[in-house]
């Protein structure tokens, strides 16, 4: 399964990572020098959580900042009867 928000459509992103060396001008170096770039990614955070759509609970691959937002309602809890009221 893509790594892909329901709600949102986050999704993986792509990047460079930069190495540098050397010191920077303000603090009395000849600057930074880059010295190489590797290509990385950028992954958000997708949880699986159980939710209700369309009037059913099933499981689905949300992003943390939709489960903050409150774009994801959860089912209710259930009402578990003990072994004694169960019994009677």
């Amino acid at each position: 399964m893509p790594r892909v928000c329901r709600f949102t459509g986050k999704k993986t992103g792509v990047g460079n990572q930069i190495a540098r060396r050397g010191k920077a001008k303000y603090l009395g170096g000849v600057g930074k020098k880059t010295t190489g770039i590797t290509k990385r990614k950028f992954k958000p955070n997708i949880q699986t959580v159980r939710a209700v759509v369309e009037g059913r609970v099933c499981r689905i691959r949300v992003s943390a900042k939709a489960l903050r937002m409150g774009l994801v309602t959860k089912p209710q809890k259930r009402q578990w009867k003990g072994e004694e009221e169960h019994a009677a």
